[in-house]
This record gives structure tokens, C-alpha cells and sequence, in this order.
């Protein structure tokens, strides 16, 4: 609601960290701090990531921060300005080099457009921790991919 009311302020603020809970999780929050901006009828998003591995994490926490960005600008009936990524330590494991290695031979695939279904309601996905039906009402459209590349996870 800080959005609608007050869509010019400066302490549009997300964060993931919380020092209380710090002791009760395997690992802190990579993702740290996200700063929403309005900027004329956009929504931006600058997320902190305290630390990165760049194979695995740091995609899905790109991919996370574009969705949710794209939900908050439509539920405040903004369009969607930019995602600016920031990354404190960013890293490539060694037991990922040839994993990265055959990421970067990949040629590049035109980015998907993201098709939110009209009937999604954030408020009662939120009430019902976005079940299957929410999900289904987000679509890739384009959506064009290489197969996967399996890599251990780092804790």
C-alpha cells in the first residue's frame, strides 16, 4: 500500500534478513535487501544479494525478483521498470567450473514475455500459499530453453 499512497518515497524497502532468525537457518539470506522505485508509472526493483553462486542462485533469484516485481507494479497498476542486480561476493564453486563452462558455449535465446492471467489475486494467493491453481495463471510465453545442467548444491 506504501506504493500506492506514496509511490515517491525512498523507503520502499524489502528485506529478507533478520537477525533473530539468523541461528534457526542452515544459511542466512543470499538475497538480502530489495529497494522499490517509482519512476513515472514504473515499478523498479534494486535487489542486494549479500553473496551469489552465480550457476545456480543467483538465476533464480533474478527470475524470483522479475516475477515479483511484475506482481507488486500490477497490483499497484504500474507498468514494469528495471531489474538492477547487485552482488556483494559473487562466486563459482570449483566443483562447478565445467558446468559453467558448458553454460557459456550456449548460444542466447530471445527473453519470454510473462503473461499473468487476469483473474490472479494476489491477496488470496497470499491467504493460501499460492496453490497450484495461482500458479497455473502465470504463463512464459516464448519460453525457449537448453536442457538442464545439473550441479551440486553448496551450503
Amino acid at each position: 500500500s506504501e506504493i500506492k499512497n506514496n509511490p515517491e518515497s525512498r523507503r520502499l524497502i524489502l528485506t529478507a534478513w533478520n537477525p533473530n532468525q539468523l541461528a534457526e537457518q542452515s544459511l542466512p539470506p543470499c538475497h538480502v535487501l530489495s529497494q522499490f522505485r517509482v519512476i513515472g508509472n514504473e515499478l523498479s526493483c534494486f535487489l542486494f544479494q549479500r553473496s551469489a553462486d552465480l550457476l545456480l542462485g543467483s538465476p533464480f533469484n533474478i527470475a524470483s525478483y522479475a516475477l515479483l516485481t511484475h506482481i507488486i507494479a500490477r497490483e499497484c497498476g504500474l507498468g514494469v521498470g528495471e531489474l538492477v542486480y547487485s552482488i556483494g561476493d559473487a562466486h563459482i564453486y570449483e566443483n562447478h567450473l565445467d558446468q559453467v563452462k558448458e553454460q557459456l558455449s550456449r548460444s542466447f535465446y530471445d527473453l519470454p514475455t510473462l503473461i499473468i492471467d487476469e483473474k490472479f489475486d494476489l491477496m488470496y494467493s497470499l491467504k493460501n500459499n499460492f496453490e497450484l491453481d495461482s500458479a497455473q495463471m502465470f504463463k512464459l510465453e516464448n519460453y525457449k530453453h537448453h536442457d538442464a545442467i545439473k550441479a551440486p548444491m553448496a551450503v
